[in-house]
């Protein structure tokens, strides 16, 4: 066989090795893409999962959140008017307690001060219990 044939079939030969190789390096590319791909695609899933789960939580918590804010409102609510009940019953009790009192003619302490410094010339007026508190 002449030289250049020889030369030619090794040549060729040598590209068919560069080819296959070329094929070989392609098909593990192409696989780690597809590998790299379908990792993506799960990660992609599990962060939407997570987010979505997320919106859930923060739903959730909120709707609690606006179920104690009620019900400690309620709570207050209901507290003062009971304590306004209450705040009227005594006031009610000190008026008559008053009201007694000046029936009796019994001067507050500010009464007699107010007596003591006014000059004697004057005349003193009383306060009508009608006006006390």
């Amino acid at each position: 066989m002449p030289e250049e044939v020889r030369q030619a079939r090794r040549i060729n030969e040598e590209g068919e090795r560069i080819l296959e190789r070329a094929r070989s390096e392609a098909e593990a590319i192409l696989a780690r893409a597809q590998e790299q791909a379908a990792f993506l695609i799960d990660e992609r899933g599990l962060a939407q999962a997570a987010e979505a789960e997320g919106r859930r939580i923060i739903a959730q918590a909120e709707a609690e959140a606006a179920a104690i804010r009620r019900g400690a409102d309620e709570y207050a609510a209901s507290t003062l008017v009971a304590l306004e009940g209450e705040l009227v019953r005594t006031l009610q009790s000190v008026r008559k307690g008053i009201a007694v009192l000046d029936a009796r003619g019994v001067r507050t302490a500010e009464e007699r001060d107010a007596e003591a410094v006014a000059p004697e010339d004057e005349e003193v007026s009383e306060r009508p219990a009608a006006a006390r508190p």
